[in-house]
């Protein structure tokens, strides 16, 4: 059966094609001639950049290789190659390849598509875009074509699907992240056009990593009648040397804010929050990293972090922009000039990695519900001693920073650890 691709259930079958029909997926963009389209790799050996997953001996090209692949979502940034990926691992095995999306997700189209191979030897793959907004209910409807193999499923996300998705879907796939492109990447891509070296860095550098928006803004320039140059590029990107990438806002903004706020540079922070702002972020995306970066990485050192930033989150929700940025702009200088301190984050990692290999640590009897041994604290002061584990088992790291310190002294002071 040849490779078919088909952007809908309604596309109409190709018996003659010989390869990838981008006709039936990318109709507008045949029209356009576009440069983003043109220069989609034919095969993994032109595909540019995520070495770590189709790199030659990377674990999961051995498993296209022997077409076994799992259940699979991609996420990561615009332009990084996910729904490139996804059609040529269907040309890789073989699978004719359907296309949906989130956005517009109907479960008749699914149906239609399984449907149409019945009664064939082939079974399709079937992408989803923007799976993180598919609902439960239409994750269900996933499951049992998943748990069956009725069809190899793989979606692409700009943000982690992990918490999107039910723990039923997850427990039938796996999910691989997407890297931005690096300078390198993006210069192997312009390689087949001859530009002049400030235009070519002008591309990269404006591109946030994004090889779709780099093309695109260079495809937009040469369509004019005007000599290609700087200039020009900068009358079509105008405001940002972010580019158009959607992620560069969720990944690199967002990591720079918050690695500026862990290290305590609250001027770094704020120029952070304002090209966030700037570019249009979501306002409640921005409020739920500074809760937890409230408890990562300030935690005990300072415990009003946590509630200023749920209290921000809370807000922005309600009142959003142009006052949410007052909003923000507070809880970041107050997180950035508060003491740090990772114990909570550091010693729940350190815990669980402990009760994955030792799952069944006996609970002493006496603190077992309803145990007439229990010494209740409050009939002794507030603290008496007892065991509450068979074994002298420590996470916490207490860090002498804030009121973290404060906290430390008052346990020693009250085990009688430290003279009063």
């Amino acid at each position: 059966m040849p490779y078919i691709i088909k952007s809908t259930i309604k596309a109409a079958k190709n018996p003659s094609n010989k390869g990838i029909n981008f006709d039936i997926l990318f109709p507008k963009r045949i029209k356009m001639k576009n440069l983003a389209y043109n220069k989609r790799p034919k095969s993994f050996q032109d595909f540019v950049g995520q070495a770590h997953l189709f790199g030659e001996n990377a674990p999961f090209m051995r498993l296209i290789l022997t077409r076994k692949i799992p259940h699979s979502f991609f996420f990561g940034p615009a332009g990084s190659g996910k729904t490139t990926a996804a059609i040529l691992i269907a040309k890789a095995m073989d699978y004719p390849f359907y296309s949906l999306n989130a956005t517009n997700f109907k479960t008749e189209d699914l149906r239609g598509i399984l449907k149409s191979h019945q009664n064939t030897l082939q079974k399709p793959l079937i992408f989803i875009d923007e799976v993180h907004r598919l609902n439960k209910a239409q994750q269900e409807t996933l499951l049992p074509i998943m748990e069956n193999h009725q069809s190899l499923i793989l979606g692409a996300s700009t943000e982690n699907p992990y918490f999107a998705l039910t723990q039923a879907i997850r427990s039938r796939s796996m999910v691989f992240e997407f890297y931005p492109l690096k300078e390198q990447d993006l210069k192997q891509i312009l390689e087949s056009y001859d530009l002049q070296e400030e235009i070519q860095e002008f591309l990269i550098q404006t591109s946030g990593g994004d090889a779709r928006a780099m093309l695109n803004l260079l495809d937009c320039a040469l369509s004019t009648d005007l000599p290609l140059s700087v200039e020009l590029l900068e009358t079509f990107r105008k405001t940002s040397l972010s580019g158009t990438s959607e992620l560069d806002m969720h990944y690199n903004l967002i990591s720079a804010m918050i690695k500026s706020i862990r290290g305590s540079d609250e001027n770094a922070a704020i120029y952070y929050l304002a090209r966030l702002i700037a570019g249009g972020e979501n306002p409640e995306f921005i409020a739920r990293r500074l809760v937890i970066l409230a408890s990562e990485d300030i935690g005990n050192a300072n415990p009003n972090a946590l509630n200023l930033a749920n209290s921000t989150m809370q807000s922005v929700a309600k009142i959003g922009y142009p006052e949410a940025r007052i909003i923000l702009a507070q809880c970041v200088i107050y997180l950035s000039s508060s003491p740090k301190s990772n114990s909570a984050y550091e010693a729940i990692d350190s815990a669980i990695s402990y009760v994955e290999k030792h799952p069944n640590e006996p609970i002493p009897p006496h603190i077992l519900q309803f145990h007439k041994n229990y010494l209740y604290p409050h009939d002794f002061g507030g603290w008496v001693e007892q065991k509450y584990l068979d074994k002298d088992l420590q996470f916490v790291k207490w860090l002498p920073k804030g009121f973290e310190k404060t906290l430390k002294e008052w346990l020693d002071k009250i085990k009688g650890k430290t003279k009063t």
